[in-house]
C-alpha cells in the first residue's frame, strides 16, 4: 500500500500543478495494454492469458477498457509457484528467470500432478504441483534440479494451454495475447507459439514490457483517457484492485 500511495500522491500533485487530467490505471489492465505497444495492429476482441506473481487469469478483452475474467487461480498464482519452486531448489529470488534458465539444461522426465476440476471451469490451481515439487526435493535432496525445473515448467504450461483451448472453444476467439511477468518465460512462449500451427494468432509483449514497467501503465492510461475515464483527486490506492 505504501508504494502505491507514493506513486499516486506524486501523480495527483503533478496533475494538479500542470492542470492535467488524472487517470487511474488498473495494474492488470496495464499488463494487457503492453501488447498494444509491441503490436500496433492488435485490436480487441481477443483473449489474454494473464500470468504474474499475483495473478493467473484468462481475460476476455472485449474492448480497450472492457474486460471479463473467464477463469482465475483458486490458490497460488503461477508466478508465486515459480518463486516457491526456485526457493526450494536453492535458486533464490526472483524465481521465474532462474527456473527458466536452469530448466533449459534439464529433461522432461519427472511426472508431476495437475489439478482437475469436475466442472467446465477455466480456473487454475497451482498449489498441488508446488507441493509435489517441494515433497520430491525434500525426499530426495540429490534430485536433478534442472530436470525438476524443466518438468515443472512443462506441467504448468500444459495447464495454461488446456484452459486457453477451452476459452477458445467457449468464445470462438482465436486471437491470444500473453501478459504479465511470467509471459517472459521462454518455454511458455515457445509452447504458445505452437498454437499458431493450429490456426490461432499469438501476441506476446517484448521481454522488457512483460515485467512491471511505466510504459504499460501509460498505454492503459491512454485508452482510459480516450474513453473518458478521468479520475478525481479523491482517488485512492487499492492494493487488491480487481479487473
Amino acid at each position: 500500500m505504501g508504494a502505491l500511495l507514493v506513486g499516486l500522491s506524486y501523480g495527483k500533485a503533478l496533475a494538479y500543478s500542470l492542470n492535467k487530467p488524472l487517470v487511474g490505471v488498473n495494474h492488470i489492465q496495464g499488463h494487457i495494454a503492453a501488447n498494444y505497444i509491441t503490436y500496433k495492429e492488435l485490436e480487441p476482441p481477443f483473449l489474454c492469458m494473464m500470468m504474474s506473481g499475483g495473478n493467473t487469469q484468462i481475460v476476455y478483452v472485449n474492448g480497450y477498457t472492457d474486460f471479463k475474467v473467464l477463469g482465475k487461480t483458486r490458490d497460488d498464482a503461477i508466478g508465486e509457484a515459480f518463486d516457491k519452486v526456485a526457493r526450494v531448489v536453492g535458486l533464490g529470488y526472483p524465481g521465474g528467470p532462474k527456473v527458466d534458465k536452469l530448466a533449459q539444461e534439464g529433461s522432461l522426465v519427472i511426472d508431476l500432478p495437475k489439478t482437475h476440476f469436475d466442472d467446465d471451469t477455466l480456473d487454475f490451481s497451482f498449489s498441488g504441483i508446488k507441493t509435489a515439487v517441494i515433497n520430491l526435493h525434500h525426499k530426495n535432496p540429490d534430485i536433478n534440479k534442472a530436470d525438476l525445473c524443466a518438468s515443472f515448467e512443462k506441467t504448468v504450461t500444459e495447464v495454461l494451454i488446456t484452459n486457453i483451448r477451452k476459452a477458445i472453444e467457449m468464445t470462438g476467439i482465436k486471437t491470444i495475447a500473453l501478459a504479465g511477468g511470467v509471459s517472459a518465460n521462454s518455454y511458455i512462449r515457445s509452447e504458445f507459439l505452437k498454437l499458431e500451427k493450429k490456426g490461432m494468432k499469438i501476441y506476446m509483449p517484448d521481454l522488457k514490457l512483460c515485467t512491471d514497467n511505466a510504459a504499460m501503465i501509460a498505454s492503459s492510461g491512454y485508452y482510459n483517457y480516450i474513453a473518458g475515464n478521468i479520475s478525481g483527486l479523491e482517488l485512492n490506492a487499492i492494493p487488491n484492485l480487481k479487473l
